[in-house]
């Protein structure tokens, strides 16, 4: 008789399974361990055969824009490690971040047979980077590490992993889709488990969606939050509540991560969190405000945790966004049919602000509701703007009318090797894609 418990009570025990891992290595074993994903493409990470269990998956990314032509060779360049993607050295290049693809690219996940995903979610949106504006944290299901000189910008690069275990019986199939108009470059690890043996039929499958309103229908944004008028409206049923989730099977919610950017220049918050368990019209879980359902109160701390956390707050970033995470380990909210998770956006949706989510459950195959996405240019974040400044006319003397058309013939020559540098680098991911879902199928077929 086993009397061990814990988290860490697997680790005591042998199992029958085999490691393994898809990542973006060089398969020619030189180091270039990246890929360039295209432009306008949908990319195949890797297929893997089940049963087996995805248990980790790291990334990093980076997308810039040449602006005008740099000191280096672009051939050389090319061949280098990517650094200039974290320290553009000033006059050596003139790339600039892209500062929204973390929304402009998804990620996609579909399992065994089915013809819909699980998973469908912007890339940053998945890894909890709200509003394409990476902030550090570290829960227990997912981590974002952003170097301190990249903090407080959109787009920044950083690493980020999840450690939710997905298991599948016949089939994973993992995608990025660029839906950007520049392809940007990808390092990943998907490590994964194989068993001899398939999974049982109540195995519960992982599912992630990704949900926005940009703003929320609210009917009094004008109006104070907390004041008395406010605080005297009723919502008992939960009619215009901002939706986290709506799901239909059985299985069990494990969280969220919400990106608030707030308009009122007030609280965002104090809408209560109400949940729908198979089909009940009247909500039977009910919390008693936004703060209280991610474990502050008294509005949002600047802390984060195993299970709850601030990624992003509000009071240190002038564009007033906040992020922050509740995942339900230990409490996973249970269905048999459906569920509905629901949180006022403000009390009795009073609020005007921009909301997105990305919910986190697990259920039973198949995927009955299909997973829907707004289209790319409806999960733009919103952002101050910088007023354009009316450059002066100067009269240029030879020099200066020389230097301008020696500069303007080196970007004519520049672009296009750069640009050429880009395509070989996707024809590379093309065929490292087909050649990482092969290498898949070399163990799974060593290991049966």
């Amino acid at each position: 008789m086993n009397h061990l418990s814990g988290m860490f009570k697997d680790l005591t025990k042998v199992k029958q399974a085999r490691s393994a891992r898809l990542s973006s290595w060089d398969h020619s074993g030189r180091n270039q361990d990246y890929w360039e994903i295209p432009a306008g493409e949908s990319i195949t990470l890797g297929e893997i055969e089940g049963p087996a269990c995805i248990t980790h998956i790291w990334m990093t990314s980076s997308c810039r824009k040449v602006k005008e032509p740099g000191l280096l060779d672009p051939e050389m360049q090319a061949k280098a490690a990517p650094v200039m993607e974290i320290h553009p050295a000033l006059g050596v290049i003139w790339d600039a971040y892209d500062p929204f693809y973390y929304r402009k690219a998804l990620i996609k996940i579909t399992w065994d047979d089915q013809d819909t995903p699980s998973v469908l979610a912007p890339l940053g949106d998945f890894f909890c980077i709200g509003n394409s504006y990476p902030g550090n944290f570290t829960s227990l299901p997912f981590n974002v590490s952003l170097k301190p000189e990249e903090a407080g910008k959109y787009g920044a690069p950083c690493s980020v992993s999840c450690y939710f275990p997905m298991p599948f019986n016949k089939k994973a199939k993992i995608e990025i889709v660029n839906e950007n108009e520049l392809p940007f470059i990808l390092y990943f690890y998907i490590d994964y488990e194989m068993y001899k043996e398939p999974m049982a039929e109540d195995t519960a499958y992982f599912h992630a969606s990704w949900h926005r309103e940009s703003p929320c229908d609210g009917w009094g944004p004008d109006l104070q939050i907390n004041s008395p008028e406010v605080n005297s409206v009723s919502n008992l049923d939960g009619e215009g509540n901002y939706v986290v989730l709506e799901a239909e099977g059985a299985g069990h919610y494990v969280g969220c991560n919400l990106s608030v950017k707030h308009y009122q220049g007030s609280w965002w918050g104090e809408g209560d969190d109400m949940f729908f368990i198979d089909g009940e019209e009247m909500p039977s879980i009910n919390g008693t405000g936004t703060e209280d359902y991610f474990n502050h109160a008294w509005g949002m701390q600047r802390n984060n945790a195993p299970f709850f956390g601030t990624i992003l707050h509000e009071g240190d970033n002038t564009e007033g966004i906040h992020t922050a995470y509740r995942f339900h380990i230990t409490d996973p909210v249970r269905f048999e049919k459906s569920i509905k998770v629901s949180i006022e956006h403000g009390h009795a949706n009073h609020l005007s602000d921009d909301w997105s989510t990305t919910a986190y459950w697990y259920q039973t195959m198949p995927t009955r509701k299909s997973l829907t996405i707004l289209p790319v240019e409806k999960r733009i974040p919103v952002t101050a703007s910088i007023p354009e400044i009316e450059q002066p006319v100067v009269k240029l003397n030879d020099e200066m009318k020389a230097a301008r058309e020696a500069y303007e013939k080196r970007w004519e020559e520049y672009a296009p090797k750069r640009e050429e540098q880009f395509r070989i680098k996707e024809c590379k991911c093309r065929k490292d894609s087909a050649e990482n879902t092969e290498f898949a199928k070399k163990l799974r077929n060593i290991y049966r």
